[in-house]
């Protein structure tokens, strides 16, 4: 069974800006805080340059480290990867998730849509992780995209 969680924002930037946002190993930890049972990223460690089928891992604030694979990667419009090596308790609802980037632009910036469809890892459990993915997924994608919202927003904000 599957479960798809999407945010969606307009930033006020390019679309090549967003997505060099969106997948910089080294700014990325600082926008994906987390939200609940969900954990923030401390850091991302690359084993290749990013490209289709590179892979990367994902440090979690937990200790938790996930595996990503590149399944996507159009610069500046698409970004996707497939996300594993949950432990539980997330282990015992979801196996894998496949997230998708999408980057377009408008005349105010960018719009920036992520979506996260999600194997989960027992049937009979998806009640609890429909709660889990769509209450607390979805917060932290929301605050993710928020995040990278204010980071742009800040230096105009500074200047007189």
């Amino acid at each position: 069974m599957r479960l798809t969680v999407s945010a969606e924002r307009s930033l006020p930037c390019t679309p090549d800006v967003a997505f060099e946002l969106a997948t910089n190993p080294d700014k990325f930890p600082v926008f994906f805080t987390g939200f609940g049972p969900v954990r923030g990223i401390s850091g991302i460690r690359l084993h290749s340059d990013l490209d289709v089928g590179s892979q990367r891992r994902v440090h979690l604030v937990d200790g938790t480290v996930l595996t990503e694979r590149v399944i996507a990667y159009d610069p500046p419009v698409s970004h996707g990867y497939t996300l594993t090596g949950f432990r539980p308790p997330m282990a015992w609802l979801v196996r894998q998730g496949e997230a998708m980037w999408y980057f377009s632009g408008h005349e105010f910036g960018s719009r920036v849509r992520w979506d996260y469809e999600f194997t989960l890892a027992k049937r009979w459990l998806a009640p609890v992780a429909v709660i889990v993915l769509h209450l607390f997924m979805r917060r932290a994608m929301h605050r993710c995209l928020k995040n990278m919202a204010r980071a742009l927003e800040a230096p105009v904000a500074a200047a007189p």
